[in-house]
């Protein structure tokens, strides 16, 4: 009889040894990755602001299409149009992040739709003046423009005819 209470003691002292060895190690692991999942991202102040996306973009497609004198004040058009919808998006991400902590599902729903017609609206503005330089473009300049549109590199590489 002892022995096989032995035979049993034994491999349920292991047991239990075993599940609690695992146990301190998961747990350990499992506070680590909470703690690691519990950091926020980075305030928006600190992420890139449209308006300077904005900016950088504004100045490589400048660098890659060589405008010619009479083509600047197009430019100028487009440039203004282009600034005035990164502010506009600035604000928008301010106040989301200003409210998001507050608001329910339906309210971030509905602030996303509002979102999406802001940009709709945008693309609007941003249309004719875009249009207009577009038109006044050599062929050259197009087929940059068309390149970094569809694939979104910027640069005076030639493209291929």
């Amino acid at each position: 009889m002892n022995q096989k209470a032995y035979h049993i003691v034994v491999p349920a002292s292991l047991v239990v040894v075993m599940v609690a060895f695992l146990s301190i190690f998961l747990l350990a692991n499992a506070n680590s990755a909470y703690a690691a999942a519990d950091k926020k991202k980075p305030p928006v102040a600190a992420r890139i602001s449209a308006v300077d996306y904005t900016e950088t973009q504004i100045k490589q497609l400048q660098g890659s299409l060589n405008l010619t004198e009479s083509q600047e004040a197009l430019w100028s058009d487009l440039t203004l149009v282009m600034r005035e919808n990164a502010k506009e998006m600035d604000a928008r991400s301010k106040e989301r992040a200003e409210n998001i902590k507050e608001m329910n599902a339906v309210e971030r729903m509905k602030f996303h739709s509002q979102t999406t017609e802001a940009h709709l609206e945008q693309m609007k503005k941003l249309l004719p003046p875009f249009e207009a330089l577009y038109n006044s473009m050599s062929d050259d300049q197009k087929k940059i423009t068309d390149t970094t549109f569809r694939t979104g590199k910027y640069g005076k590489k030639r493209v291929k005819k």
